[in-house]
């Protein structure tokens, strides 16, 4: 069944359906078949996948064209502790995403901390796990060279706090803030983690927020693996996310405050799950079905 797509700016991710950092997708869907699902489920664009998801950048370029969706974004994480291999490593498929990016016609380069094990297992870190002095303005340099080198190239930058990372607090996303140019992807569900609030920090940064990720989780699940220490990070956030309203996030108050605003940007569906296992798609589809019907009928009109 093919729906009209909603009114609003309301967009995807791969990740909604069990795609993180491989390259295959569950067999009854190949990734150029996964967006023609998204468009005709309603939604009007999609992230990208981890570099080369689609294929070469001219497939790529088809997999959204043919369809008719925007390219929005994607997710660049980059380990700004690191001063060898492994950050090269997250540049190098940093600018292999760029020029994705630049041959769908621009979109935003979403970069993110990507902690270390140590926060892994420490979700919502105690202060002593945080950066010193030093680490911040390691992690101001990446940033900032990271934006820079995206704005030269035509392309947007903004950046994602996420759990398990240097930058998860309100008061370590403040500080990004206060010492960078980047703009703000608010990930509703990410800021609560963190210990934020939704329709407060949401006011409070509205100057910088540029793109919104919208996610439901369980704050049960979560708050077991902070008691616990548990290390297996997959596990237990493979089990958090809920499709939109299920979840504990006070999603229509923030919603309802980013009307209030008068924000025009994207609306981006992400209930993060487990890779697919054979037969799941059909669910998994029915569920972000589902998530675009229920966001259209809180942020239209």
């Amino acid at each position: 069944m093919t729906t009209a797509p909603h009114d609003a700016r309301i967009a995807n991710a791969p990740v909604s359906y069990g795609v993180f950092g491989t390259l295959t997708v569950d067999g009854a869907a190949t990734p150029a078949e996964l967006l023609r699902t998204m468009a005709a489920d309603g939604f009007r664009g999609s992230e990208l996948g981890p570099p080369g998801f689609f294929g070469d950048v001219r497939q790529t370029v088809e997999a959204f064209t043919v369809p008719g969706l925007a390219a929005v974004g994607a997710y660049v994480p980059l380990h700004t502790q690191d001063t060898g291999a492994v950050l090269e490593r997250d540049l190098d498929r940093m600018r292999q995403t760029f020029a994705e990016l630049e041959a769908l016609g621009g979109g935003r380069v979403i970069l993110a901390d990507e902690g270390d094990e140590t926060l892994l297992a420490n979700p919502r870190h105690r202060a002593e796990l945080g950066l010193d002095d030093d680490g911040w303005r390691r992690l101001v340099e990446v940033v900032e060279a990271a934006r820079a080198e995206a704005e030269d190239r035509g392309l947007r930058a903004s950046f994602h706090p996420h759990i398990a990372t240097y930058v998860e607090q309100p008061d370590e996303i403040q500080r990004l803030l206060d010492t960078t140019d980047v703009s703000l992807t608010f990930d509703v569900a990410h800021v609560v983690l963190g210990g934020g609030d939704a329709v407060g920090d949401f006011r409070r940064w509205y100057e910088r927020i540029d793109h919104i990720h919208v996610k439901d989780v369980r704050l049960a699940v979560f708050e077991q693996a902070v008691r616990s220490g548990r290390a297996d990070f997959d596990e237990w956030w493979a089990q958090l996310c809920t499709p939109l309203g299920d979840g504990d996030i006070e999603l229509e108050a923030f919603l309802a405050e980013c009307r209030r605003s008068g924000y025009d940007g994207w609306y981006v569906v992400e209930q993060d799950r487990a890779p697919l296992q054979p037969g799941d798609f059909p669910s998994v589809r029915a569920a972000q079905k589902r998530n675009a019907d229920w966001l259209a009928s809180r942020v239209v009109g």
